[in-house]
């Protein structure tokens, strides 16, 4: 086969290889109509409609030093979209035959990382970082979080050690984050470190912190979770021991007074949040943070006429066996008015890494993913949700990265936030988990 064979390729799957070298505001020149790919993977193409003087383009992009996809030419403007292809494929077709260093940039530092090599011994690695690496049904994953990787800039130094010992789960949502601020139109800037991202797009600036409730350690061990077996148990567990859990990582990082740096004073500051406490503990907790951050519950009951009432009650504090209580509210601290809002999703997880890498066409043909969870009930007066169950293979499936974020503005806050999800993002709630398995023969489903 010709290895310069041009095909064409989704948004989504354009957008996990060259994505990250489009610019903010790019939209507001032209549209970008369709996406290829050279059969070998080395050449994408976009092709254009600029939207001023309404004639058609295409944009080319190739590797650089550091394997990452950036524009290499920009065609001749057409008057039909199919003169506009013809030359787009012929831009394409001779960045394919060129040596490899003709598309160095030149502003490279560095060369390209190797993510996924083990570089330390067995003993130190995640196992969910060995499993990521060696088990076939998480090849989507790997596939798509790779030229990712290559964009995302360690400012700290150590990303790859982390992400393959002992900080896996809190590298993973920050990757999540990257890629749904990319999504979103940010523009990200590795000047300063802190916090972790610092972004501007075409509402301004934006500054993110992530955070992760981690499992609680005493004495060097890991304790337990308590059990959720029961209803009781699981309303205690969501009404007592979650929020506290959010509330010390929170608070630990309110601490830290990041609005005091200078480039940070007075523009929106936002906490990123993620659960990571006990395997699959963010399928239940969610309620647990919106509890915390305002310190309200809403009971939901039928009227007479069999209209839904929801009733606010404040609450005042949490507390968890013998130690002393918390204040509920966190948005009621007073030092929590530099935060605008807080951020959390139950999604960014490697499940959705390898449901993004499956409608991408990444990893391995012998996967099959089934999602399932809970959902809106649109109905007004619905006191459940809708239970709901997608084959993410199938024809028509359809997901973005920012699906399942949830955005919680801060009442108090003395810089807002004007960041709105576009897509829903409450449309499936923290209940979702995939199944996914390889094998040879025939697809099977075992939970991952």
């Amino acid at each position: 086969m010709d290895d310069f064979a041009i095909t064409p390729i989704s948004l989504t799957r354009f957008n996990a290889l060259g994505g990250y070298a489009r610019q903010p505001g790019s939209f507001i020149v032209f549209d970008e109509l369709e996406f290829f790919e050279t059969q070998n993977g080395d050449v994408l193409g976009i092709a254009t409609l600029d939207i001023t003087d309404e004639d058609f383009g295409g944009i080319v992009l190739a590797r650089d030093s550091k394997l990452r996809f950036r524009g290499v030419d920009v065609t001749e403007f057409c008057k039909t979209p199919e003169e506009a292809r013809e030359a787009l494929f012929a831009g394409m077709a001779k960045a394919a035959q060129a040596n490899a260093d003709q598309h160095h940039q030149g502003d490279e530092k560095g060369a390209p990382v190797d993510f996924f090599t083990h570089l330390h011994e067995e003993k130190r690695l995640n196992p969910a970082f060995v499993q990521l690496t060696t088990n076939e049904g998480y090849s989507p994953a790997r596939e798509i979080i790779e030229p990712m990787m290559r964009w995302y800039e360690d400012a700290d130094g150590n990303f790859v050690e982390q992400f393959q010992t002992t900080g896996f789960d809190q590298r993973i949502w920050e990757l999540y984050l990257f890629a749904t601020l990319i999504e979103a139109g940010f523009d990200l800037s590795r000047e300063r470190n802190v916090p972790d991202f610092c972004c501007s797009g075409m509402l301004g600036e934006l500054y993110i912190e992530a955070v992760t409730v981690g499992p609680t350690i005493k004495d060097g061990e890991i304790l337990p979770p308590p059990p959720i077996n029961t209803p009781e148990d699981l309303e205690h567990y969501v009404k007592e021991y979650m929020p506290i859990k959010f509330g010390s990582a929170l608070f630990s990082k309110l601490k830290k007074q990041y609005w005091k740096q200078p480039h940070v004073a007075g523009k929106p500051f936002v906490f990123a949040i993620a659960d990571f406490s006990a395997p699959l503990s963010m399928v239940h907790s969610q309620p647990a943070l919106e509890r915390y951050l305002f310190g309200y519950e809403h009971t939901g009951a039928l009227d007479g006429q069999g209209k839904l009432v929801i009733t606010p009650v404040q609450i005042e504090t949490h507390q968890w066996g013998d130690k002393a209580p918390i204040p509920s509210g966190f948005f009621r601290l007073p030092e929590a008015a530099h935060v605008s809002a807080v951020i959390s999703s139950n999604g960014g997880t490697i499940a959705k890494f390898n449901r993004m890498g499956i409608l991408g066409k990444f990893g391995s043909k012998q996967v099959l993913i089934i999602r399932e969870g809970l959902m809106v009930d649109h109905n007004p007066d619905a006191i459940e949700p809708k239970m709901f169950r997608v084959i993410v293979n199938s024809a028509g499936y359809e997901e973005d990265w920012i699906e399942g974020l949830n955005v919680y503005h801060n009442p108090n806050a003395r810089s807002h936030c004007r960041w709105r999800c576009s897509r829903a993002p409450l449309t499936i709630s923290a209940t979702t988990r995939d199944r996914s398995q390889a094998t040879r023969r025939s697809f099977t489903r075992c939970r991952l």
